[in-house]
């Protein structure tokens, strides 16, 4: 399923942890609000607990995200449930929860159309989390919606060499452990996602030449939007996915030209 996105020429939208720009990053709130937008893939990002339960949360300490302090990792993950996930971001979230990854899972089941983009953060147990990660998609049925993400290499050549699947990484000097030359990196990656300050034509042209799917992250705003597309890139990953889905939508309206 995740192969629709070959040379797919309409706006492929992906809701970067959820709709974070309305809710709390990587809450249930935040994907179930994305999904009902109408976003074509999810980004969500994993980690573990002490206790080695997979959850979905982007740093690697609790602080900017909870009212609590520490590392993830530290915390079992009775203690993280104790933890407020929604009131850094206002009032009205309050009470919100770092998630686990299998009640991500459960809250994407009536979806059966979106694409998952599973980020595998760096860190000390990165392939434990991955071997989760892949066990659970599997089991779930999930498994061909998925592209994995990772900015260390030495993760993103795990996956790609243990269970082939689709891997996303980054441009070299983005990335940990990078390793150049033609069975390196690139070799064990898909696709590539390129920020705003990086994305030009002549970048993208480098990576497909070598084979890479070239994909963009963050152009909130019509500006954005359409410098992506002018570069050739269509897969994007937004904080705001709205302005890339209202391009979209003018475009699809307009029609061929004639």
């Amino acid at each position: 399923m995740i192969e629709r996105l070959l040379n797919n020429p309409s706006i492929i939208v992906s809701g970067h942890r959820g709709l974070k720009i309305h809710y709390p990053e990587n809450t249930l709130l935040a994907f179930q609000r994305a999904l009902e937008s109408g976003v074509d893939m999810l980004e969500f990002d994993l980690r573990m607990t002490k206790d080695r339960a997979v959850v979905v949360i982007h740093d690697d300490t609790v602080d900017r995200t909870t009212n609590g302090t520490g590392s993830v990792s530290d915390y079992r993950l009775d203690e993280l449930k104790k933890l407020d996930a929604g009131g850094w971001f206002g009032n009205a979230f309050e009470g919100l929860k770092i998630p686990t990854f299998q009640e991500l899972c459960d809250l994407i089941a009536p979806y059966p159309q979106v694409l998952l983009n599973v980020e595998i953060k760096p860190s000390a147990d990165a392939k434990e989390v991955a071997d989760n990660a892949v066990s659970m998609l599997e089991a779930y049925g999930y498994l061909e919606r998925c592209v994995f993400t990772s900015f260390d290499a030495d993760v993103v050549a795990y996956l790609h060499d243990n269970y082939r699947v689709k891997t996303q990484g980054f441009p070299a000097e983005s990335m940990y452990n990078f390793v150049s030359g033609p069975d390196g990196t690139y070799s064990k990656m898909w696709a590539a996602a390129m920020s705003m300050q990086q994305l030009t034509p002549a970048r993208v042209k480098e990576l497909r030449d070598i084979g890479l799917q070239t994909w963009c992250y963050c152009p909130d705003d019509a500006q954005s939007v359409y410098y992506a597309l002018g570069c050739g890139v269509t897969v994007m990953t937004c904080n705001d996915p709205f302005p890339a889905m209202k391009i979209r939508e003018q475009i699809s309206s307009a029609g061929p030209r004639t």
